[in-house]
């Protein structure tokens, strides 16, 4: 009871939580009584070892708990043994050298096509520099328009899409993989625009996009501006820009693209 006093007050975690700490302590300590053959005592859950805990584990998992369910539990455990451990009650090493159950990784969800429209307009932008509003519309075009990632987008050259009729960008992606992207118009449009309103020289050896300084455009202040769009147009946590790029792809799927031509 103390300890859970403890999570609620030091570590102002939430009721829910706080109540799911409690929940998955209990179901370790059931556990524990039949692992031991009778109620654990202090000396028992002092005694842990990592194959304890690794029993427990496969026992939720045979159970049907899932990799978050699991990694949750094995945190509040680790919280308890650790509260216990700065009372000089048990040694919580056992519980720190234990990995924690691999997450499952979850893809972006993409954003509606009227989402992503708005979201890349120079008109939706919140900036109040024209220019920097007609720079973030650019790099977000291109990551919905042309699947680019942010790193792809910020790494482009002054002398990329510079000349007159180029409508294709290479792009050197993970693993230093090269790829020929087509550019739409509407990109073509948004990146000409930005040349023309921004103030600095954009020299072809350099990088095309640029900070308000000048310098070169910090990912961090794409994805700040893009935090902000989500905010002003009532999107969901999700709507990021890395979302952007999986939406270019689900969206050209559904309009009958070709799976293996969009993964290359």
């Amino acid at each position: 009871e103390s300890w859970l006093k403890m999570l609620a007050r030091e570590r102002r975690l939430s009721p829910e939580t706080v109540e799911a700490y409690e929940r998955d302590t209990r179901q370790f300590l059931h556990f524990l009584t039949g692992h031991c053959g009778g109620s654990p005592g202090m000396s028992d859950i002092a005694d842990l070892r990592p194959a304890d805990l690794r029993g427990f584990l496969a026992a939720r998992r045979a159970g049907g708990a899932g990799a978050r369910t699991l990694g949750r539990g094995l945190a509040g455990i680790r919280s308890l043994l650790r509260f216990l451990e700065r009372r000089g009650l048990v040694n919580a090493a056992g519980a720190a050298a234990l990995r924690a159950p691999r997450q499952p990784k979850s893809l972006p969800k993409p954003l509606t096509a009227s989402d992503a429209k708005h979201v890349v307009s120079v008109e939706g932008q919140l900036a109040e520099e024209p220019w920097i509003a007609a720079r973030n519309a650019a790099v977000l075009t291109l990551l919905y328009g042309s699947g680019l990632r942010i790193s792809e987008a910020l790494g482009m050259s002054g002398a990329d899409l510079s000349a007159a009729g180029g409508k294709v960008l290479r792009v050197t992606g993970k693993g230093g993989k090269t790829r020929l992207v087509p550019v739409l118009p509407v990109a073509l449009r948004a990146i000409a625009e930005y040349r023309r309103l921004c103030p600095y020289h954009i020299d072809p050896k350099g990088l095309l996009f640029r900070g308000a300084r000048g310098g070169p455009l910090n990912p961090a202040i794409v994805q700040r501006d893009m935090a902000r769009l989500r905010s002003a147009l009532n999107l969901p946590d999700t709507a990021t820009p890395h979302a952007l790029r999986h939406s270019f792809a689900t969206h050209l799927l559904g309009r009958g693209g070709d799976l293996r031509t969009i993964q290359e």
